[in-house]
């Protein structure tokens, strides 16, 4: 089964391109859609061996061997990241649009190359596992949170029907492998793994880089550096406060998000729905489902997330999404709950009257399913806030 990508129409935009690169964590769908897109183009694999051995001993003879009219698709190029400057050569001398495609798992390792070889050559794109509005139009959104959340955003656990505790352990253990090594040297890779139980066990929460460290028995280096790892390779992403003070000082510490609920629920061996209705860790998970499809709405329209939080010092008021679009700011809460309580907004009730914001730039999503016009802003189910970025855009 194919779903259908949302970021397919930024795709055609990035074609005048002439190289596209299609970045995010393994099985988030990036090798079947580069497929389907680009079906003229030869794909090759840089986790083929026979096909790495060719490109890193002989890339001249390697280019000019699948040189053809439509493209090339190479799949996983961080295992030659060098190969880089020999696509460079090809595109400044040949200037054919969307002619390179290039996919990728490993953040860190391909922006280096990319900034080294590619600026100014290359549109660059993220694709993240399957977003709400995604799961909507493919007719596979789940009817309850609880369960979208512990089966994760993953297109296997669809497609090929895998329940979240078989695919999500192995999937782990593959990243830790396979992943981790091919960024750092890691020895203990048990310690790493504790490291990413800890990470998951304080998810919605700011990042504490001395108390991970602590718990784990590691250094506040290594812990900062593994954290890093994990950003890379579009583990974890961290939310930045924003600067707005509004004569309040504010936070300056990030809060520590997973881009999928699965990873999550799994490190955490939540394996059921049922288990997380009276999970302590429910509002949390719920919290970061929501932000996590925040930022895939921003990727999949091709820009940048200007995503971040607001938390004054004393963490007596909280905003827990702020989308700044070149300082107009929405405020978006997120709700668990099923009802609607007037408890929803408190907060936002709080930030309207110190920000001066128009209340119609305020929403709340919530773990149930209407949509109402409050004074203090937006009340929307969670099913329909998988477009909410897009409208933002266009206003």
């Amino acid at each position: 089964m194919f779903f259908r990508r949302d970021i397919q129409e930024a795709l055609v935009r990035f074609c005048k391109f002439p190289v596209i690169g299609i970045f995010g964590p393994r099985q988030s769908g990036k090798t079947t859609l580069v497929k389907k897109f680009f079906k003229d183009y030869t794909y090759l694999n840089f986790e083929n061996p026979e096909t790495l051995a060719f490109a890193t001993q002989d890339p001249k003879s390697f280019l000019q061997k699948y040189e053809n009219e439509q493209g090339i698709i190479i799949d996983e190029f961080q295992h030659f990241p060098q190969f880089l400057s020999y696509i460079q050569i090809e595109v400044d001398q040949k200037k054919r649009p969307g002619y390179f495609v290039l996919t990728g798992s490993q953040n860190f390792l391909m922006n280096q190359a990319i900034t080294q070889s590619l600026a100014g050559r290359i549109g660059i794109l993220t694709l993240l596992p399957l977003s709400i509005n995604e799961f909507s139009y493919n007719h596979r959104l789940e009817s309850q949170t609880n369960e979208v959340i512990v089966k994760g955003c993953y297109p296997r656990i669809y497609t090929d029907n895998f329940a979240p505790d078989e695919l999500y352990p192995s999937y782990i253990q593959t990243y830790v492998e396979r992943d981790v090594r091919l960024i750092t040297n890691i020895v203990d890779l048990s310690t790493f793994k504790k490291f990413m139980k800890l990470c998951a066990g304080r998810v919605g929460q700011l990042l504490n880089i001395s108390d991970i460290a602590t718990n784990c028995g590691i250094t506040q280096r290594t812990a900062q550096h593994w954290i890093s790892i994990l950003e890379a390779s579009y583990i974890i992403f961290l939310l930045q406060p924003h600067h707005t003070n509004f004569n309040k000082r504010v936070t300056k510490t990030p809060k520590l998000y997973f881009y999928d609920t699965g990873v999550v629920c799994s490190l955490l061996g939540i394996k059921h729905s049922e288990e997380l209705a009276l999970n302590p860790y429910r509002g949390h998970l719920f919290e970061c489902f929501i932000i996590a499809d925040l930022f895939k709405q921003c990727f999949n329209l091709g820009t940048n997330a200007p995503l971040y939080f607001w938390r004054d010092r004393n963490g007596t008021l909280e905003i827990d999404c702020l989308v700044d679009w070149g300082g107009h700011l929405t405020s978006i809460e997120i709700k668990a709950g099923q009802t609607i309580t007037t408890d929803f907004f408190h907060s936002l009730k709080k930030w309207n009257e110190l920000s001066k914001v128009d209340p119609l730039t305020s929403y709340i999503i919530y773990a149930g399913e209407d949509i109402q016009k409050r004074a203090v802003g937006t009340v929307m189910g969670w099913h329909y806030a998988g477009t909410i970025i897009t409208t933002l855009s266009c206003v």
